[in-house]
């Protein structure tokens, strides 16, 4: 079966379609079924659901899971512990090519030294057992975590949210081992507790939340009058204040200028991460530095924010949090996000007034978004992402191996989008335009095939269509998957037909 990169000109999916394609995370066999014919009502009832959003701490598969600053204090030590290593090293060679010089002969072992490997050992028992890097475990068990979550939401609309929100407050876990460490608690401490919160509450969590303030450099920028600026001569790193106005709230266009990014990055200054040493308090947690915080009055949007230490820049988040300019970014984004690329007018200016109207309620306008006619009648033209995508597989097909994120992550990076890991502040492409590339789709049937392979017990995959695209399935698609010479191959030619790639 041709893969088509285009939407397909037939006629409007069915309301269930919308459901787990447009707001959900796919469909499980049986899910469909299980609607009872109220897809909007599955919706809104998610989102009356308490703490949905959240991972359950007291599920013991989830034990490795820590606090961020638990996780950046697990990382400082292991890097600590590394940069000691290569010291000793790089002096052990050092003596060594040093007596070699006076000697000629290389030095032999000490008797601490042979006295660690037992008589008639071979050599390879001495090395230690190689241990995955602290970093490494505890991002794996984060991915493993939310990998889970995913399979076992019944829509996923919820879900969907925290992915929107993650990606457009992102950190990147290539920015550092801090960052590789904590990227999930990120998630978890930041994003999941506020999705169906105030966006006032999301964006402070988010600003002041040790990752961020690591990934965006803020634990650099200092005030140039202020004690420790006038210490150091050290000055101000604009980052943290650009991509908030830029990316975080305003948006571009929207009206402020240089001097505004200036200004406000010098109310930032102080917000910063407790170092290793504890000096300004415990290591790896958010702190206000008084003795970085630029002295003064600052004009900020129009505003003037009197002096104030770090009570400055949270009246400023709140302004900022619902400026005219940030409800109509995030209504934009939003609609975007879950309807069309090119977002109906009408839909966006629903969703600004919703904005405006709730002082920011991020459930309101979910629960607007869902009672948009434009979400059910606008064709399901979206591609959907790389973890999209990934996720529907393993909703529709099988988990896959068992408590091992591996080869779902493995998936993400072949296709572009490695958890974490956006390629800059601005996050993952969230248009149609940036997934539809003819290699990507090569590595989706590649992909297609390899978890078709991996289940066991596929069974009839014409029940499996009907069971996650129902009624919606092309007579092209039917004829593909009746037609497929086993099993394996029926399930990865509906793994890749139009209906299960769009949203």
């Amino acid at each position: 079966m041709a893969v088509a990169t285009k939407a397909p000109d037939s006629a409007l999916p069915d309301p269930i379609l919308i459901v787990f394609n447009r707001f959900g995370l796919g469909a499980r066999p049986g899910d469909r079924d299980r609607l009872a014919g109220d897809p909007r009502g599955c919706l809104k009832a998610e989102l009356r659901q308490p703490d949905i959003a959240m991972i359950a701490y007291d599920d013991p598969a989830y034990a490795d899971l820590l606090g961020s600053t638990p996780a950046i204090q697990a990382s400082m030590a292991a890097g600590f512990q590394r940069k000691l290593d290569r010291s000793l090293t790089t002096a052990a060679h050092t003596t060594k090519a040093a007596a070699t010089a006076m000697t000629g002969a290389a030095p032999m072992p000490s008797a601490a030294v042979k006295a660690k490997v037992p008589a008639g050992a071979p050599p390879a028992a001495a090395a230690k057992p190689a241990t995955p890097p602290v970093e490494a475990t505890l991002y794996r068990a984060e991915a493993q975590a939310r990998f889970d979550k995913a399979l076992r939401v019944e829509v996923g609309f919820v879900e969907r949210l925290v992915y929107f929100w993650s990606n457009h407050f992102c950190v990147s876990v290539a920015k550092d081992n801090i960052v590789r460490a904590s990227a999930g608690a990120f998630e978890r401490e930041a994003i999941r507790p506020f999705v169906l919160g105030r966006f006032a509450d999301m964006l402070m969590a988010v600003e002041r939340h040790p990752a961020m303030l690591f990934y965006l450099d803020n634990q650099q920028s200092i005030g140039p009058d202020s004690r420790a600026g006038k210490n150091r001569q050290r000055g101000l790193n604009e980052n943290l204040a650009r991509e908030i106005l830029e990316l975080h709230t305003l948006g571009v266009g929207s009206g402020y200028t240089q001097a505004d990014v200036t200004s406000f990055a010098r109310i930032l200054t102080g917000w910063t991460m407790a170092g290793r040493e504890g000096r300004l308090g415990e290591p790896g947690s958010s702190v206000f530095n008084a003795n970085a915080h630029e002295p003064g009055d600052e004009v900020l949007l129009g505003k003037t924010y009197s002096a104030g230490g770090m009570g400055q820049a949270e009246a400023a988040l709140n302004d900022i949090a619902i400026h005219p300019a940030t409800a109509h970014h995030v209504a934009t984004q939003l609609a975007r996000h879950f309807i069309a690329d090119d977002p109906p007018a009408a839909a966006v200016a629903r969703l600004v007034k919703v904005f405006v109207k709730s002082d920011g309620n991020l459930r309101a306008l979910a629960a607007a978004l869902v009672d948009m006619p434009e979400a059910w009648s606008t064709p399901l033209a979206k591609m959907r992402s790389p973890l999209d995508y990934i996720t529907a597989i393993r909703r529709a097909a099988g988990p896959g191996p068992t408590n091992d994120p591996g080869p779902s992550l493995n998936w993400l990076n072949a296709l572009g989008e490695p958890l974490w890991q956006p390629p800059g502040p601005n996050g993952f492409p969230d248009q149609a335009d940036g997934w539809a590339s003819a290699q990507g789709m090569k590595v989706r049937l590649d992909i297609a095939w390899q978890a078709a392979r991996q289940v066991k017990d596929i069974g009839n995959p014409n029940d499996i269509l009907d069971a996650v695209i129902g009624s919606s399935a092309s007579p092209q698609t039917r004829e593909a998957v009746a037609r497929a010479e086993s099993k394996q191959q029926g399930l990865a030619l509906l793994l890749m037909a139009p209906e299960f790639q769009r949203r």
